[in-house]
């Protein structure tokens, strides 16, 4: 990400106590909420797999999801800053999502076409002038 070096100037003129610009929200106090939240959460919601979730399940999660969708695994690898080709196959899980399960919508106007694919719909055919978007339950 480019930084213009005017907000480098202007940040290094804000007082700090450490080489951190942000040093309050450090990874350690970051990773102690959300361990907090999920522990307050499966208490709440009685369910014990949610104390299972770590930042890690999240990435392996969006690793696999994206994987899914772009089916690009170049991507992928820039998506999650990878050096080596190796560590993004440890995170991708290339499982087969084949299911046969979706949710299927139509759309006639190029409105509700965008609107479908906004919301992470897949075009699928056209059929009499109609187009249909399908999703995977």
């Amino acid at each position: 990400m480019k930084v213009s070096s005017k907000l480098i100037a202007m940040l290094k003129c804000l007082p700090h106590k450490s080489q951190r610009p942000f040093a309050q929200g450090t990874i350690s106090y970051i990773e102690q909420s959300f361990y907090t939240k999920r522990k307050q959460l499966a208490f709440k919601l009685q369910n014990p797999r949610l104390l299972n979730i770590s930042f890690h399940t999240l990435r392996h999660w969006k690793a696999t999801t994206e994987y899914n969708r772009t089916k690009d695994i170049l991507h992928v690898k820039q998506l999650l800053g990878h050096r080596n080709i190796n560590n993004t196959l440890v995170y991708t899980q290339l499982v087969s999502f084949e299911s046969d399960e979706y949710h299927v919508r139509t759309a006639k106007t190029l409105k509700e076409a965008c609107e479908l694919a906004e919301a992470g719909f897949e075009y699928f055919t056209t059929i009499i002038d109609v187009q249909v978007f399908r999703k995977r339950k």
